[in-house]
C-alpha cells in the first residue's frame, strides 16, 4: 500500500514461520513482496509474538505501532480495509521517540 504523498511511504514485507517453507514458492509467485523465511535461530515470530496472518505495522522509527490480524479482520469487508489503511497512515505520521 503506497500513497501519492512521499511523506507516507509504506512498504510491506512478509515473514514466513518456521515449518512452513514448502509454501514459499506459491506465496511469492507473481508478487513483488519482500519475503523472509524465519529460522529457529532468528525466531522472528517468537520475538514479535505474532500469529498467522498478523500484519505488524511499524512507525518510521521501527517501533511496533499496531498488529492487525487479517484472519479476524477480512479485507473483503470495506470497514476493515479502511481501518487497516488508517492504521498505516497513522503509523507513518507517528512523532519521533
Amino acid at each position: 500500500m503506497v500513497t501519492d504523498d512521499p511523506a507516507f511511504r509504506i512498504a510491506g514485507h512478509g515473514v514466513n514461520a518456521v515449518g512452513h517453507e514448502s509454501g514459499n514458492a506459491a506465496i511469492c509467485a507473481g508478487r513483488t513482496l519482500a519475503w523472509l523465511q524465519d529460522q529457529p535461530a532468528a525466531d522472528v515470530w517468537g520475538d514479535w509474538a505474532v500469529t498467522q496472518r498478523d500484519c505488524v505495522i511499524l512507525d518510521p522509527f521501527g517501533r511496533v505501532f499496531a498488529i492487525y490480524n487479517l484472519t479476524i479482520h477480512s479485507l473483503s469487508v470495506p470497514a476493515n480495509y479502511a481501518e487497516l489503511k488508517a492504521l498505516f497512515l497513522a503509523a507513518a505520521a507517528a512523532p519521533p521517540p
